[in-house]
């Protein structure tokens, strides 16, 4: 990336760069995959959820050699303790002094795989780390440092051995994407790319050197968004807290959301200015996980994304911005 990297423009061809890289390890999901790298770009975490064996963790391994950043994987299981992510005081016989060791949570993207196989005391340990970019432990506080992203990997709910993420958790993920499964042809790619390699391990291109995801980041705050659009963003938001299917609509997080990761996918698009498009376009997975559904319609067809989908529809949209916007 050059010098003008903050520029909007030059962080497209970042994109392109970086999608291009992920796509020699993930086959076919393109559009899921820019809808992640939207969320990375706004600055926030994404949630994963998928059926096993789908990519999730691919794809979360991928973007991190991708983009340059520090790794590290935590496998949530049933026993998993919070000091097993934040890292813990250990006595040091040598100086007989207690030292702090770091957990998996210093990192610059951390892989939470299969995050909703772990109790809610565990998965609250998260919490401070993805809204505070901190830590602590014992009273003590430790600032993690820029980029750190979450990407969560997580099975339907209805599986078996899986916990609910609560409520307040699921409000931290700016996006929730599901890859959903390949066609034919993009499965039988998956098994010639296997053949072809002939080693289990992939690995991919780097692409961003360190710090250039931050030029990247910046530049998403260059992107112009207007009056109609921010109108609309709230309008939508608003329309969830008044459905009759929904118990609790989504707060001004939602709204927030919206305009954010409409910012950095019309990035990842191409333009320096955001269309409704672009905010239909990231509507379902900024918005469908902050929505509680009614009781009584847990067992139906209704769901967070059925709402918003309805929205979508029903609430006006503004005039098409063409590229003369804001020039």
């Amino acid at each position: 990336m050059s010098s003008n990297a903050s520029r909007p423009t030059d962080a497209t061809l970042t994109c392109v760069r970086v999608l291009d890289a992920v796509e020699t390890a993930v086959v076919g999901k393109r559009a899921g995959l820019e809808l992640v790298l939207a969320g990375i770009l706004a600055g926030g975490h994404v949630l994963l959820e998928d059926y096993p064996g789908l990519g999730k963790t691919l794809a979360g391994r991928s973007f991190a050699q991708a983009l340059g950043l520090t790794f590290t994987r935590a496998q949530f299981t049933p026993d998993l303790l919070p000091s097993d992510l934040t890292g813990s005081f250990l006595y040091n016989q040598a100086t007989h002094e207690f030292e702090f060791r770091e957990g998996p949570l210093f990192t610059g993207l951390l892989l939470a795989d299969e995050i909703n196989r772990t109790p809610p005391k565990t998965q609250a340990a998260l919490l401070e780390a993805m809204q505070e970019r901190q830590i602590t432990v014992e009273g003590r506080t430790f600032p993690l440092a820029a980029p750190f992203h979450v990407l969560a990997t997580a099975n339907p709910v209805e599986h078996e051995g899986t916990y609910p993420l609560p409520e307040a958790q699921l409000d931290r993920f700016l996006l929730r994407v599901s890859f959903g499964y390949p066609t034919p042809e993009e499965e039988a790619e998956v098994v010639r790319r296997r053949l072809g390699r002939r080693a289990e391990e992939q690995q991919v291109e780097q692409v961003l050197a360190p710090g250039e995801l931050l030029d990247a980041q910046r530049a998403v705050e260059l992107v112009e968004v207007d009056p109609s659009v921010v109108d609309y963003c709230v309008d939508l938001v608003g329309a969830t807290r008044r459905h009759g299917s929904v118990q609790v609509g989504s707060s001004p997080r939602g709204s927030l959301a919206l305009v954010t990761v409409a910012r950095a996918y019309a990035v990842v698009q191409g333009r320096d200015y955001v269309t409704p498009e672009d905010v239909k376009h990231v509507a379902v997975p900024a918005l469908a996980h902050r929505l509680t559904i009614k009781p009584e319609l847990w067992m139906t067809q209704v769901s967070g994304a059925t709402i918003v989908r309805s929205l979508l529809d029903t609430v006006p949209t503004p005039a098409a911005l063409t590229g003369g916007h804001g020039r």
